[in-house]
């Protein structure tokens, strides 16, 4: 236990870290927009000089060390390994998932990531196997910048964060948030849980490998190639198909037609109706009217004998009725 305080920091020393990361992040990068001026192309980057500085040390780091170590990890460890590996880690997550799911208002989804949580941990094998899916729970991916998008925070400029990769301002300040909510920064011993942690960054970076290594040959500017396709995937996980989640205040109707359904309303030209249509007789009823539009009709003759109807008519008329 003495090599944890030399060599590996404890989870409250991270969390510290992430918190002055965030802060001097936000401070750097506002020195980087002074010297970078408005000349960038996006407006949402104000801080591009400072974030293509960021993007090509995590381009160094991830080729020397990340990609490499993905690259063999995929090659060597049988397939369902890799799944389990994917499953518990995104079995952990599905709580805190819920958590948000739950503060964004939607219940539903919710109460589906807890379940998912609970099946998974116990048939599941502490969530080696995904049990959830084949219920029928879909997973969800939600943090804490998420429900703050959800509630209406404003994302700010795009921030490109070392090792952790594209973020904005927003969500870096409550990277914190999202650290302390994750189950396995609570591992013990610290040796466990920082293998966990480096075999989970692993097992990440090897699901985008194939990815990855398809837009390293398409793309032609790859920082802007995964800074607009962050932010355009970001918009849509907040957004829920481009509709705000949570709304803080009541938007009037827009309508053509007012919400009461009032006709005079909708029609206020109309001068309504006339003192003549007022004093008018009632409405009469069907018969009075067909009698009213054919003058000239005689009206029922005498009832015919029955002797002279059709012999055809008579038999069918002396036949009993069917009971």
């Amino acid at each position: 236990m003495t090599t944890r305080s030399h060599f590996l920091p404890t989870f409250w020393q991270r969390l510290a870290l992430a918190l002055g990361m965030a802060a001097t992040l936000a401070g750097c990068a506002t020195g980087a927009r002074s010297t970078a001026g408005t000349a960038g192309a996006n407006p949402r980057d104000p801080y591009e000089k400072f974030n293509r500085q960021m993007f090509a040390f995590n381009d160094a780091i991830d080729r020397v060390a990340l990609k490499p170590a993905a690259s063999a990890y995929k090659d060597v460890l049988p397939t369902f390994v890799q799944t389990g590996i994917s499953n518990f880690f995104g079995n952990l997550s599905d709580l805190w998932s819920g958590a948000n799911n739950l503060m964004q208002g939607k219940g539903a989804a919710g109460l589906s990531d807890l379940t998912r949580f609970s099946l998974n941990s116990t048939f599941g094998l502490a969530g080696l196997l995904d049990i959830g899916s084949e219920a029928g729970l879909p997973k969800h991916n939600e943090d804490f910048g998420q429900t703050l998008g959800a509630w209406g925070v404003a994302s700010g400029p795009y921030l490109m964060l070392p090792l952790l990769g594209p973020s904005t301002v927003r969500d870096a300040a409550v990277i914190p948030v999202d650290f302390a909510a994750d189950p396995w920064a609570y591992k013990q011993p610290v040796g466990w849980r920082n293998f966990g942690t480096a075999v989970r960054a692993v097992d990440q970076r090897a699901a985008v490998l194939d990815a990855s290594n398809l837009m390293e040959e398409a793309a032609l500017d790859r920082y802007e190639f995964i800074r607009d396709g962050f932010l355009q995937r970001r918009q849509s996980r907040i957004t829920d198909n481009g509709e705000q989640k949570i709304r803080f205040r009541k938007e009037t109707r827009q309508d053509n037609a007012p919400a009461t359904g009032s006709i005079m309303a909708a029609y206020p030209d109309d001068p309504g109706a006339s003192p003549e249509a007022s004093t008018a007789a009632p409405v009469q009823s069907d018969a009075r009217r067909i009698r009213a539009a054919y003058t000239d009709d005689p009206g029922p003759t005498d009832a015919a004998p029955v002797d002279n109807l059709p012999p055809a008519v008579l038999a069918v008329s002396s036949k009993p009725a069917l009971k």
